[in-house]
């Protein structure tokens, strides 16, 4: 190879004109890495002459493109040829931005210039481009694939809005926040005319960057938005806004308060994505992503992914804010059907508490009532309606009614119960319950009691050992089938009798009569106050949390 850089002359067709009528880059480099020759294409390709090559070394003349060195190394030591990869930018702009060539180099001997290198290479950006956008297509496909069963596990709103920004973040965002549209106000006044209320759910950020989402749109649980302010226009128009590489003027309006804007730039924020969550053409609430630091601006595919995404989870979270709503009204509707026990007698104390269940559809039709009986007698009563919601509810506030009525009569409790499941029978009421009568008899020193298809009271001795009361299980009220039985047990001073729901005891995979049974394992308070005794009770057999509502009643002979 001669001083110019041209390969020598030889037998049959000159390797010059092989090494420069090929649309290969080829380079030729001495034992020190520097180029004795380049041809014709890897001229094109680089944007430089061929002169400003010979005798210099590729960071010399391009230092942003990068090659492995340490590999040519090899090849020169041993002559075993080898693939290395080039890549970065050349003095050519080019769409694709960073590129990238895959080359294969060879030990070769030149009489001038001794042992070199002969590196052949391909472009292949395109492919490599080609390969990360099929990977990129696919991970986006199993994240939507995910949504599905990563959001909207349960019925909780704020839960279903975690599920959706940990979907969100890490994978296509560093920070990711939920506003729902409140609809409601019952707790504050409602927003000012032409004001939009977001409530803030929940919200994920990077390790250190906390605080970020702290700030967005002020300390308080609310935020009143105004017209003109990207959120707003995302809910308005059903579409998303992206503001990438952000100035001041773009972030201010992102947020109510334009001060905030200096949050964002002291946290590295660069780019935000709003994406609207709308379910049957009607805004439940947006989605909040930032990206920031060394993080890519956002493009159009994360667009597209992003609000397929939000497009789906809008359905869970609509679903979870009607079930939020229908549970509150539902609960309060039962709460104000339970009265407070009252304590008709001064020998009686009587306590009770309603706990509802997280998990189940809706409340439940899980009552209690004390009713004052002449002879300074008192009637509990504990029941539950079959099923859930605000039909349960209803149902038992019916059942409460007619057993208040009933009970005027001074009858037994076998007969009260007879006559009230004839009743219902009667009235068509749809639902069936379960239902417990006690009567406590101060005078006589008693307890009579009578069960249709509930389970068993237990009473709390002053020496604090437990029994369950085994009574005759009649059939549920609304049968018409009749034929209920009582027992009847010294109820001493100082003697607590405890009425409960199933809620209380039942256990998946546990038979309901050994969970009754453990009752009488249980340790309580029995000195101090009654609240006290329920509160113990409730805790140790909660195990993190009850399945089903759960009522319980407790009475204390205390004459």
């Amino acid at each position: 190879m001669n001083g110019e850089g041209h390969f020598p002359e030889g037998d049959g067709l000159p390797a010059h004109q092989l090494a420069e009528g090929t649309l290969a880059p080829i380079v030729v480099l001495d034992s020190q890495l520097r180029h004795v020759y380049v041809n014709p294409a890897w001229v094109e390709v680089s944007g430089l002459p061929a002169s400003a090559f010979l005798g210099r070394t590729l960071g010399e003349v391009l230092p942003d493109l990068r090659r492995p060195d340490d590999v040519l190394r090899d090849v020169l030591t041993d002559g075993q040829p080898r693939e290395a990869t080039i890549s970065g930018t050349t003095g050519v702009a080019s769409p694709l931005g960073q590129r990238l060539w895959r080359a294969v180099y060879h030990r070769v001997h030149l009489p001038e210039q001794g042992t070199c290198l002969c590196g052949i290479g391909v472009e292949i950006t395109n492919l490599r481009r080609y390969l990360d956008d099929l990977e990129t297509a696919h991970q986006r496909l199993a994240l939507l694939d995910a949504a599905a069963t990563r959001v909207g596990t349960t019925l909780d709103l704020e839960t279903t809005c975690q599920e959706l920004v940990d979907l969100l973040a890490p994978s296509l965002t560093d920070l990711a926040a939920v506003g729902i549209v409140e609809e409601e106000f019952t707790d504050a006044p409602p927003p000012s005319p032409g004001f939009l209320r977001l409530r803030k759910t929940r919200g994920v950020a990077p390790t250190g960057m906390e605080w970020v989402l702290r700030q967005l749109g002020g300390p308080g649980p609310y935020v009143d938005i105004p017209r003109g302010v990207a959120t707003r226009h995302c809910l308005d128009t059903g579409r998303p806004w992206l503001g990438n590489l952000a100035s001041d003027e773009l972030f201010q309006k992102v947020t109510v308060d334009r001060r905030r804007t200096e949050i964002f730039r002291a946290a590295g924020i660069h780019s935000f994505l709003i994406a609207p969550l709308i379910t049957a053409g009607r805004p439940v609430g947006v989605v909040l992503l930032g990206r920031a630091g060394s993080s890519q601006p956002f493009d159009d595919d994360d667009l597209v992914t992003i609000q397929a995404l939000a497009d789906r989870a809008a359905l869970s979270i609509d679903s979870a804010r009607r079930y939020s709503y229908e549970h509150t009204m539902a609960l309060e509707l039962q709460r104000a059907l339970l009265s407070e026990p009252r304590t008709p007698h001064p020998a009686v104390e009587v306590a009770a508490r309603y706990l509802p269940s997280g998990r189940s559809v809706l409340v439940g039709g899980d009552w209690y009532d004390s009713i004052p009986l002449p002879d300074s007698r008192t009637l509990l009563v504990m029941g539950d309606v079959m099923g859930h919601g605000f039909q349960a509810a209803v149902a038992m506030s019916q059942y409460r009614s007619l057993l208040r009525t009933i009970a005027a009569s001074d009858a037994g409790v076998d007969r009260i119960l007879d006559e009230l499941d004839r009743q219902v029978a009667h009235l068509g009421l749809d639902r069936l319950a379960t239902c417990l009568l006690a009567v406590l008899d101060p005078g006589a020193g008693t307890c009579t009691a009578a069960s249709a298809g509930h389970l068993p009271p237990a009473v709390v001795r002053p020496d604090g050992s437990i029994e369950v009361l085994w009574l005759p299980a009649g059939p549920p009220i609304g049968t018409g089938l009749g034929g209920y039985e009582s027992l009847t047990v010294q109820w001493n001073r100082g003697t607590t009798l405890l009425l409960y729901t199933d809620g209380l005891v039942e256990r998946r995979g546990t038979d309901i009569d050994v969970s009754v049974q453990a009752l009488e394992t249980l340790s309580l308070p029995v000195h101090g106050p009654l609240a006290d005794m329920l509160d113990t009770a409730l805790a140790r057999l909660a195990n993190g949390a009850f399945e089903d509502d759960v009522a319980i009643l407790t009475a204390r002979r205390c004459d």
